[in-house]
């Protein structure tokens, strides 16, 4: 209960509206009370209750009346219907248009405090879950995806175009380019974003279960199906289903899958009644779906139904400009969560960063700035503070071969002396003595040359 909960009385009978303003008062509550329903619509203009208690019969307004404009204009205020002379009928009448409870005179305290303790549980509740999806939405805004490439902004484009939509999507790009991010930017930014967002792997569940995980079953349909069970597609009726490496799918349940794409209903395992459905399919691969039509291990015209928006996600190698404002974003995340001050890059970790394939691509640069940021002291990040595997793709690269065209000598002298140095002072730890050493030169001479070639020291 919250002792800060606002209650409003409506009831034209002195005597008791008085009474019940005394001991909702006595229980803390905030408490205001009327005699007819344009004084309570006037009351209501200028200020919001938590839970509003009206007689049914009133000198002007009925209390179905107030029910209606309160849910019209406060849906997550609640409402609790008193008579003195109960119908089944106006009973009814009332939960239909979203009345909390219908209780009967003469009241008993013990049992409307019962009420009203619920009535604040599910107000409390509605309004987590408008704040939850309120988080959900602004996670998931495009601005939130990163990507100023000019493959991203193509995306960014034809995915603006499809939110309003409820076409198939079909998301085509290699692991960890992100595919998820984008079927909830699509879903929480579109028409059904109050809706369910339900995402399935369909590679990590066991093929004997997949099905029932899918489309559901009911008691008995299978040895330890003890009762009855919604599948993915009901939990996302009205929504939004994700069907992430839908590649991977047996062929059996791609036979399945497909007649519940063209019927929009579904059958649960051991049943023969269809469900109607109402649900949008996104799904997504990192698998050529057309290569694998043609060996025959996916079916052609399943194919053609998930295919009917085509939405591709550029790997990150390809897209290069990228990787800075992906690395900031990281860094600013971690050192947050990590609670530190925002690391900073040096130029030649950067470098680094954008001359490595990225074969993991987004996710595998979020993991490697995750691990850079909880095990380096400073806040400069540097060549030698990223693991071996990126930072010697950086060393062993560029060219001191004289082509036709030419070759700028100094600077590709400088780029060499730069990466000797940069490994020289990884394998010494940073100990510069040691490293100048390997270099076979004393630290003096290293020093200078890190000073000339802009490099911290």
């Amino acid at each position: 209960m919250k002792p800060t909960a606002k209650i409003l009385i409506i009831e034209d009978e002195q005597g008791s509206r008085e009474a019940l303003l005394i001991l909702l008062k006595g229980a803390n509550f905030q408490v205001k009370g009327c005699s007819s329903g344009a004084e309570a619509l006037d009351i209501l203009s200028g200020e919001q209750f938590n839970i509003i208690i009206t007689d049914l019969f009133l000198p002007d307004l009925s209390g179905i009346d107030i029910l209606t404009k309160v849910k019209h204009d406060s849906p997550h205020t609640e409402v609790i219907l008193v008579t003195g002379h109960a119908s089944a009928q106006s009973a009814v009448e009332a939960m239909k248009k979203g009345a909390f409870d219908y209780i009967t005179k003469p009241l008993n305290f013990e049992e409307l405090r019962i009420i009203i303790d619920k009535a604040l549980e599910k107000g409390a509740l509605m309004e987590e879950n408008v704040y939850l999806k309120k988080q959900l939405r602004e996670r998931y805004e495009f601005s939130n995806i990163i990507g100023n490439s000019q493959p991203m902004q193509q995306l960014f484009s034809r995915m603006k175009r499809i939110i309003k939509t409820d076409s198939t999507v079909l998301i085509l790009g290699e692991s960890g380019t992100g595919k998820e991010l984008v079927a909830k930017a699509i879903h929480f930014n579109g028409s059904r974003k109050d809706k369910p967002f339900v995402a399935v792997n369909c590679s990590a569940i066991p093929e004997n279960l997949l099905e029932s995980e899918l489309f559901g079953h009911v008691k008995g349909a299978f040895t330890g199906a003890l009762k009855e069970k919604i599948g993915k597609f009901e939990a996302a009726n009205q929504g939004t289903i994700f069907l992430d490496e839908i590649g991977t799918l047996p062929m059996h349940l791609q036979t399945k899958l497909l007649r519940v794409l063209q019927e929009q209903e579904v059958e649960r395992v051991g049943s023969n009644k269809q469900i109607k459905l109402d649900v949008r399919v996104i799904s997504a691969t990192n698998v050529n779906l057309e290569e694998e039509v043609t060996r025959g291990n996916f079916r052609e015209d399943l194919f053609y139904r998930l295919n009917v928006i085509p939405l591709i996600i550029p790997p990150l190698r390809e897209r290069i400009e990228d990787i800075l404002p992906l690395t900031r974003h990281f860094l600013e995340k971690n050192c947050h969560s990590m609670q530190r001050p925002i690391m900073q890059l040096e130029k030649e970790a950067l470098e680094a960063l954008e001359a490595y394939p990225w074969n993991g691509n987004v996710r595998e640069l979020e993991n490697i700035i995750e691990r850079v940021v909880a095990l380096t002291e400073g806040d400069l990040i540097t060549l030698r503070d990223l693991p071996a595997n990126v930072t010697k793709n950086y060393l062993e690269g560029g060219t001191t071969s004289v082509t036709s065209n030419g070759i700028d000598m100094v600077r590709t002298i400088s780029e060499i002396e730069k990466r000797m140095i940069s490994e020289a002072l990884q394998l010494a730890g940073g100990v510069k003595a040691r490293a100048a050493t390997m270099l076979n030169i004393n630290r003096t001479t290293l020093v200078e040359k890190m000073r000339r070639l802009g490099m911290p020291l």
